[in-house]
């Protein structure tokens, strides 16, 4: 069980540097962007090889009680964080092929940094078996899920209130450039999610507490 979770631990590192540089593509990193991208496949191996693990446990070690619950909450925090890594190769793909000055500035970097925060959080509540932070992280969603509702909609007021563009090519590409930046922003709020999703199975985890789990 130790092995374990020192495993997931260390794939919670992994995805967390890959989410550290797409923040960075999002503030004009173009190499950062390119790495991210590029990237993929290693989280992807780890999150194969860790779910093995956690199969071999089941049908081997046959876990009870609290082992079952750290086998089965390693489990699905090991999906959550292969999502989080296919969401950070997004949001570098979004920053390379994106072009800013057509669309209105809109800060998402500020909402990276708070999902990147939630993530590590996550996963050092999920290493210290810390059931307060996870609780305390839940919350911290809510603000996360404003911040994007906020952007979004400074996004599309922005464009309301700017002089009309006329260049069918400007408008096709400040469309194009629109839809990016709003998925930007979705990816963002989903990343919290999934950092809520660790914090909910670390409780179950630690205290069969199951408050959290949607």
């Amino acid at each position: 069980m130790k092995t374990l979770r020192t495993e997931v631990a260390g794939m919670g590192d992994l995805v967390t540097g890959r989410l550290s540089l797409a923040l960075d593509a999002l503030d004009g990193d173009e190499t950062a962007a390119h790495r991210v991208v590029d990237g993929d496949d290693a989280v992807n191996q780890t999150y194969v090889a860790l779910e093995n693990r956690c199969l071999d446990l089941f049908a081997l070690q046959q876990p009870v009680a609290s082992d079952l619950r750290i086998v089965a909450a390693s489990f699905k925090i090991i999906t959550d964080l292969e999502r989080i890594g296919d969401l950070a190769s997004n949001l570098g793909t979004y920053a390379l092929t994106e072009q800013r000055s057509s669309v209105p500035e809109v800060d998402v970097v500020a909402l990276a940094e708070d999902v990147q925060a939630m993530v590590e959080d996550g996963m050092t509540a999920y290493a210290e078996r810390d059931v307060e932070a996870c609780y305390e992280l839940a919350d911290r969603d809510d603000r996360v899920d404003a911040n994007g509702l906020r952007a979004s909609e400074q996004l599309v007021r922005a464009l309301i209130e700017r002089e009309h563009v006329t260049d069918a090519w400007s408008v096709e590409r400040v469309l194009d450039d629109v839809s990016r930046l709003l998925l930007t922003v979705r990816d963002l709020e989903r990343i919290g999610d999934h950092a809520v999703n660790i914090a909910a199975r670390t409780a179950y985890m630690v205290e069969n507490d199951r408050t959290l789990i949607y």
